[in-house]
């Protein structure tokens, strides 16, 4: 009878150990070369309420762990079997074991078996192996990096823009010299002709050059003289309107003077149009009649007496101001043309670098990308609120007034709130950590919390707001409710909208809450991995009993 008894015991000890055992281990190969891959499988059967956490680890054992693969789940009936993979190498040779691994099971660790694998060498035929040279050293990078490179072509740039700037200024202030030498039309063409004539033009053959000068001198002086339209006349309507102007002004002009004046003109028009070469002394003859014209002209108008001391100096102070204008907006020309200059080659600069560097690199490494800058920057691992949230943020997040916030009927019910803070809602990035005491403990239910909460977004300027939720457990194994998506933020100020990406971490403790919120752009890489960052840190308090 005893004997049946332990036989019974037995039995019934080894069925409970087989319901027990609720995770199996498998490894695809159990002998590998070096660095090749393992490929460890655990799989849990258990019911649809039962929380499973696989360990995320580094090393398991000697083996190291090249690759976590996402958890499988295929549903028997009312149970789910969880699969999960891992990839483990190992670049040593030997035997090795593959320990028990926990897997926790509503909180309370299970374990796998232990595995035997073995590790082989690759064998090399130095023989049939094909040689190559030695590879050349190879340039270190600067522990500078490049921004020493941007920074130099900009100095370039701004001290080329300011040569630039000073020829300019130096040739708008070279004086001309019809300002300095020309005080008036006759002074004008007397030297004019004075010059015309030590060019020596129609000794060199250069005829045709000479008698264009020689009338281009005549025609502007008639020109400015007497203001009549003499460089775009012919002959014919220059002669007429000289005579109409000498009788309408009173000039006292001979038509001796007029004759003359019109046979240099028609001499010029024979040159020019019907390539006639007037002999040595012909062309003497007509610079003394257009230089004998100019003069006669200037002795038949009446001199202009001034009324008055006055009017002379109000004259002189209009030609001063008209000067000091003058000077004005050549110093602006220089100003807008170097401006001009430098921002031109700024632009070429900034297409160059896009165009051979791609406009990703020029946001992140020219133009500035904040949030990239945050992931580079110092992190701080702080606790915030009571009770309290631990978290790497990239920035010090600081307190905020949470009353503006909340509704007046879910104020009344809260003993204590604190809201901790970085940028905001209508900005590219925004983070928020906030706790919540309830003066009665309340049974939270975290899906209903997060609607909430993302209604209250919405009501500052959210919309079109997608929710996915699950659960969410802490490297110590606090178990909360993740809420993530998408949304639509805008700025009614601007009037610009924005797509974003969220992620909403709600903790529920002995009736209190507790909520890490992250924003950011929606193809912000580096918000990404400010996120994935901050939540792999996060740590809570739990509330006090």
């Amino acid at each position: 009878m005893k004997s049946k008894f332990v036989l019974f015991l037995c039995l019934l000890s080894m069925a409970v150990f087989a319901q027990t055992k609720k995770v199996t281990t498998s490894v695809n190969v159990t002998k590998n070369k070096i660095g090749a891959e393992f490929k460890l499988t655990l799989k849990t059967d258990v019911d649809t309420l039962s929380k499973v956490k696989f360990p995320e680890a580094k090393n398991f054992g000697a083996l190291e762990v090249i690759q976590s693969y996402k958890v499988d789940t295929v549903k028997n009936g009312a149970r789910y079997e969880l699969i999960k993979k891992y990839g483990l190498t190992q670049f040593d040779s030997g035997k090795y074991v593959i320990p028990r691994i926990p897997v926790l099971i509503n909180g309370k660790p299970v374990f796998s078996d232990s595995i035997k694998v073995e590790v082989n060498d690759v064998k090399v035929d130095t023989l049939k192996q094909k040689m190559y040279d030695i590879k050349d050293i190879a340039q270190a990078e600067s522990p500078l990096g490049t921004w020493w490179i941007y920074l130099l072509i900009l100095l370039a740039i701004g001290v080329l823009g300011f040569f630039i700037y000073k020829f300019i200024k130096k040739r708008q202030n070279q004086p001309k010299v019809e300002e300095i030498v020309f005080k008036s039309p006759i002074e004008k063409a007397t030297t004019l002709l004075l010059q015309l004539e030590s060019k020596e033009l129609w000794q060199k053959g250069e005829i045709k050059n000479y008698y264009s000068e020689l009338t281009d001198i005549a025609r502007n002086y008639i020109e400015e003289e007497i203001h009549i339209p003499a460089m775009e006349s012919t002959t014919s309507e220059l002669i007429e309107g000289l005579r109409k102007a000498a009788k309408q002004k009173k000039l006292k002009l001979s038509n001796e003077t007029v004759e003359n004046l019109e046979k240099v003109l028609k001499q010029a028009d024979l040159v020019k149009f019907a390539k006639v070469k007037p002999l040595d002394f012909e062309i003497e003859e007509d610079k003394k009649r257009i230089s004998s014209s100019i003069v006669t002209i200037h002795k038949s108008i009446p001199e202009v007496v001034e009324e008055n001391d006055e009017l002379a100096l109000w004259n002189e102070q209009q030609k001063e101001l008209a000067r000091l204008q003058k000077l004005k907006k050549q110093k602006r020309v220089r100003i807008i043309t170097t401006i001009g200059i430098v921002v031109g080659m700024l632009l070429i600069f900034v297409l160059g670098v896009a165009y051979f560097k791609g406009t990703e690199y020029l946001r992140d490494n020219i133009l500035g990308h904040p949030t990239k800058d945050l992931v580079e920057g110092e992190w701080v691992y702080s606790e915030y609120g009571n009770p309290g949230v631990k978290v790497e943020t990239p920035k010090v997040l600081k307190r905020m007034d949470a009353s503006k916030s909340l509704p007046k009927d879910a104020a009344a019910l809260i003993k204590d709130m604190q809201m901790f803070g970085y940028g905001s809602i209508l900005e590219d990035f925004y983070i928020t950590v906030s706790t919540v005491t309830y003066k009665q403990e309340m049974k939270m239910d975290l899906d209903k919390t997060a609607e909430n909460y993302l209604n209250i977004m919405e009501a500052q300027g959210a919309q079109n707001i997608i929710v996915k939720t699950e659960d969410f457990d802490t490297q110590k194994g606090i178990t909360g409710k993740k809420a993530y998506g998408t949304m639509t933020v805008i700025d009614k100020i601007k009037g610009k909208s924005t797509k974003m990406y969220y992620e909403l971490l709600l903790f529920s403790q002995n009736g209190g809450l507790q909520t890490i919120l992250i924003l950011h752009r929606e193809d912000d890489k580096y918000g990404q991995q400010i996120a994935e960052r901050m939540l792999n840190s996060v740590e809570l308090q739990t509330t006090a009993q």
